[in-house]
């Protein structure tokens, strides 16, 4: 079989020491439309060596974040996961081919005594074990033999052909003093035993990718199509940092995010359409991908783009759609109100409402939280705007009160009775409506009043004008 007949092999390798980096979702996805395009294969590989930061639970959520936004091994083109741990006796195996066809040696070399000879911290290997012919004995690394001229030219489709002077690359550790295989072996030795044809990953790789290739060639195997994708940046221009901003894919997913908005965002972290329509299903964004087409240049992560995309797709849903979307905001733990208060009728009639305001589905809950708890919530900001006059707003509120006890239940007619209202205090109805709806529902902000209002009901209205009387008083 050919090189270019080779069916398409890409795979997915995160190590699970923590939340689901979105810059890792972007990968995925790129490989992910990669292997499903051209008929291929995704592999999710699991590197699980370090023993020490792994933890069962990282492996379950990386799992679940993946299907979360549509890759998962209920689709032909999925296959995995594997785990790294796994291949440790091939690994091994590697190491001790390279080291019998001379292409690695053994070193016992310290840094104190690399540092004496050199005179500096920051020099690499000096290759001093070359040719001394140590054996194996615990405590000395094995380091692979680097060739000492020419350069390393790697082919990627993103960056064109990089060259590394391999006189610049220094003899490189490939297995550590106990024997144990490092990341680099043990990442070529995977990918060569799962037939990886293309690897489509972080720039921030780049730097080993020239130590891989060796390492294939070493190996006995072809090299795959390098692909190194921009790095991901804030606001600042900073590369995204867990310890600085919010990277985990799970908190925008419980924030309210929808999966599809946040996939039709990630794909286009790097990459364009070229009819500049952003906002598309999946399947299209699937058959327009290109990996060459990605732009080298680092990529804006805007929370603030990301937040009007996912406004279009609530919008995009249907009514039912919707509700459904929202019911794990609307339940306990995360719904302020008693269990029992909840009215699924009531929220059918809020829901449109709701649905053309709200950018995440997390907001929903301030939304709609006032036809469900006993009193209002009391946002004090909104408090004191509203009733910055408290002679004047009492003298409001205990008009409007007169006026809607026997003013007829339906959103028209009460807005018709609060302008008049408005009108006897000399107020536009923006400027009457806003301590009515504090009293009502307690923030300065919400769905349309006196549709709010009609699902209050009569009773219930009035009683908490009367109560935003008497905390006036």
């Amino acid at each position: 079989m050919t090189e270019a007949s080779r069916p398409v092999r890409v795979r997915f390798a995160p190590s699970p020491t923590g939340m689901f980096h979105v810059g890792g979702a972007r990968s995925a996805l790129y490989n992910w439309a990669t292997a499903r395009q051209q008929g291929g294969t995704f592999v999710l590989r699991i590197e699980d060596t370090d023993a020490a930061r792994n933890k069962p639970e990282w492996t379950e959520g990386i799992i679940s974040a993946l299907a979360a936004i549509g890759i998962h091994g209920g689709d032909r083109a999925f296959e995995g996961p594997y785990f790294q741990s796994a291949n440790a006796p091939l690994h091994r195996a590697a190491a001790e081919k390279l080291h019998t066809a001379g292409r690695a040696y053994y070193c016992d070399c310290t840094r104190e005594q690399l540092t004496t000879r050199t005179g500096s911290q920051q020099l690499g290997y000096d290759g001093f074990c070359r040719d001394r012919a140590l054996g194996f004995e615990e405590g000395r690394a094995l380091r692979f033999r680097t060739p000492d001229e020419g350069a390393t030219v790697v082919v990627d489709l993103i960056r064109g052909e990089p060259a590394f002077p391999n006189s610049a690359i220094e003899d490189f550790v490939i297995a550590r003093g106990d024997g144990s295989p490092v990341f680099l072996l043990a990442n070529v030795v995977d990918d060569i035993d799962q037939g990886i044809t293309e690897v489509i990953r972080g720039e921030e790789h780049l730097s080993n990718t020239p130590k891989q290739q060796l390492l294939w060639q070493a190996l006995g195997a072809t090299p795959p199509v390098w692909a190194h994708l921009p790095v991901i940046v804030n606001e600042k221009r900073q590369k995204l940092s867990k310890r600085r901003d919010k990277v985990a894919l799970e908190d925008y997913l419980a924030e309210g995010y929808l999966p599809e908005a946040l996939v039709n965002y990630l794909m286009l972290l790097g990459w364009g359409v070229k009819d500049d329509v952003e906002i598309r299903p999946y399947a299209e964004l699937e058959q327009l991908f290109k990996v060459e087409d990605v732009n080298a240049a680092s990529a804006f992560f805007d929370v603030a783009k990301l937040r009007s995309f996912n406004g279009e797709y609530i919008r995009a849903l249907t009514v039912d759609q919707f509700t459904a979307a929202c019911a794990p905001w609307l339940a306990a733990p995360r719904a302020p109100w008693q269990p029992e208060a909840f009215d699924p009728t009531v929220f059918a009639v809020l829901a449109p409402l709701a649905q053309s305001r709200i950018a995440l589905l997390g907001e929903i809950t301030e939304q709609v939280d006032f036809a469900f708890l006993d009193t209002p919530v009391r946002d004090e900001a909104s408090w004191a705007k509203a009733m910055k006059d408290p002679v004047g707003a009492t003298a409001l509120l205990r008009s409007v009160r007169e006026r809607l006890a026997g003013a007829i239940w339906e959103a028209d007619a009460l807005k018709a009775e609060l302008e008049a209202v408005g009108a006897e205090h000399g107020l536009k109805l923006g400027r009457a409506q806003a301590p009515v709806r504090v009293a009502v529902t307690g923030r300065t902000v919400g769905l349309p009043l006196f549709e709010s209002m009609e699902v209050l009901g009569r009773e219930r209205t009035l009683t908490r004008l009367d109560a935003a009387v008497e905390r006036l008083a």
